[in-house]
């Protein structure tokens, strides 16, 4: 019978278990780090959901989707974004502007980019091992929406994970950002356009031909 592990040794324990080798989180493309982050996040979510108490299943992924959508995860990072170190801004720009062949059936371009964004630097965190930095992070989020009671409780000044150094404030979009955003939006309505005058042909050669 295996020995029962602690939540301290239990990462620990997994990476022996799994054979998992040490990685190096800057070598992965911004849209590998959204991938592992997207089930890190949720995996965070259901928890907290969880841990709310008993209740029928639909309930609580109702609860859960609600916090896991893309706008919720865009207004998420909005919240914190001044919280975070140059190093984790420049891992979340990263994953705002990579071009993605999906895109959310409920979301906008930019609700989409910037949960991309929120994910990456999920994973990237997870990677890193920089386990009370992620969530620290979204639990300052889910306090700054509303989704969370408390404060920063616990965490102030110079000692919160990751620290104060190399902070910065909260960035209007450059050039490029916005840029990316209007293509990809400009995208969209363009293949809405060709949509629409693709069905008026049809009905016009449907006339013509009655």
């Amino acid at each position: 019978m295996e020995e029962s592990v602690t939540s301290v040794d239990f990462l620990t324990y997994y990476k022996q278990c799994m054979k998992l080798e040490p990685v190096d989180a800057n070598m992965y493309s911004p849209l590998v780090l959204a991938y592992i982050g997207d089930a890190v996040y949720e995996l965070i979510i259901r928890s907290r959901v969880v841990n709310q108490g008993s209740m029928q299943v639909n309930k609580m992924h109702k609860r859960s989707a609600g916090l896991v959508k893309a706008g919720t995860q865009a207004a998420l990072i909005r919240v914190i974004e001044d919280l975070l170190t140059e190093e984790e801004h420049a891992v979340y720009k990263r994953g705002r502007n990579a071009k993605s062949v999906t895109t959310a059936k409920n979301a906008s371009v930019i609700d989409y980019r910037n949960a991309t964004g929120l994910e990456a630097l999920a994973g990237w965190l997870f990677l890193k091992e920089r386990y009370d930095r992620l969530v620290y992070l979204v639990s300052q989020g889910l306090i700054r929406l509303g989704e969370l009671p408390g404060g920063e409780a616990g965490r102030g000044g110079e000692n919160r994970p990751g620290g104060e150094a190399g902070r910065i404030g909260e960035d209007e979009p450059d050039a490029e950002d916005e840029t990316a955003a209007m293509d990809g939006q400009a995208a969209e309505n363009k293949a809405a356009e060709d949509s629409a005058a693709a069905d008026t042909m049809a009905g016009k050669e449907t006339g013509d031909m009655t």
